[in-house]
């Protein structure tokens, strides 16, 4: 595909994400889970734990962060999260004029394991596990299965049969691309990766309960030391870290919510300890919980919910 052709679908997913977002912010479009964003000004740190996703960004820029670590990307880029992920994300180029405008498109393991079969794609378990969050170069043959799947919302009647097979296209084009074999990883059986995922999926349903390494490292079949390098190299956290900011997110959604107090949402979310709690919210959202959420709610009435 001509640079000039790659620039004009670009140019059609830009304004096709526009029209379908005119009450700005995002929303669940009608195709199974895909996702658009649309927000005309630069947005506040968002915690929120990341499903499986493909995302592309048709303008403005966004910037991710994974425990300490920071990915940028824009319209040039697409970013995979190929495991559940607590990040903080954060919209950095925007503005009424050129708002920025994106797609995330949420798929499962087993979407990933039926292409891998369907097309015969080979992959090999890998024992050395790598980031479950990765930034790629955009490639004519994704932009243009995107391009198909994203044009059904003008043809309803053709979701049914045709969405399934656009998206089954995408991950097809991911699997073949630069990291297709880091993403493949999360289907294939006794790779490090697929292990490791099954432990986060073990932390992310009993986030609120304590659990002890030994229990987990056996769950993944490797020694403590070797489930803690691997978990960290995907996740870029310790399981305990992990456990941590997911729960720390949910108090924070929780308070922002309802009319709880610190010390209750603290046991709640599995914090033996209302002190602890604090110092460790204050240390991750910058200050002590009812200081936070009192400038939450300022900001949400101030710009009427669109962060």
């Amino acid at each position: 595909m001509s640079e000039r052709n790659l620039e004009q679908q670009h140019m059609e997913l830009t304004e096709m994400i526009k029209r379908h977002t005119l009450l700005k912010g995002s929303i669940k479009t009608i195709i199974p889970s895909l996702f658009f964003f649309h927000y005309s000004k630069l947005t506040e740190p968002q915690y929120r734990v990341y499903n499986p996703s493909f995302c592309i960004i048709a303008q403005g820029k966004k910037e991710i962060l994974l425990a300490q670590e920071r990915f940028e990307y824009g319209s040039s880029n697409y970013l995979i999260a190929s495991m559940n992920l607590p990040v903080v994300g954060q919209v950095i180029k925007a503005s009424p004029e050129m708002p920025y405008l994106s797609l995330k498109l949420e798929f499962t393991p087993n979407q990933i394991l039926e292409v891998l079969n369907e097309c015969d794609l080979k992959v090999k378990a890998t024992e050395n596990a790598r980031r479950a969050l990765f930034v790629g170069q955009m490639e004519a043959s994704i932009h243009d299965a995107v391009i198909r799947l994203v044009r059904l919302l003008d043809t309803p009647e053709e979701i049914p049969f045709l969405a399934p097979l656009y998206t089954k296209e995408i991950f097809y084009r991911l699997l073949r691309g630069s990291y297709g074999n880091e993403l493949a990883q999360i289907a294939v059986e006794d790779s490090s990766t697929y292990r490791i995922r099954e432990s986060i999926e073990y932390i992310i349903r009993h986030w609120e309960q304590s659990f002890r390494i030994e229990d987990l490292a056996e769950k993944a079949r490797m020694s403590v030391s070797s489930f803690h390098r691997h978990f960290k190299e995907i996740t870029a956290m310790s399981p305990i870290q992990f456990q941590k900011q997911m729960r720390l997110q949910e108090a924070r959604r929780i308070l922002l919510a309802e009319s709880a107090d610190a010390a209750d949402v603290a046991y709640r979310v599995g914090y033996e300890s209302a002190s602890q709690f604090s110092r460790e919210y204050s240390r991750m959202f910058g200050s002590p919980p009812r200081a936070d959420i009192k400038k939450l709610r300022e900001k949400y009435d101030l710009i009427g919910n669109d962060v």
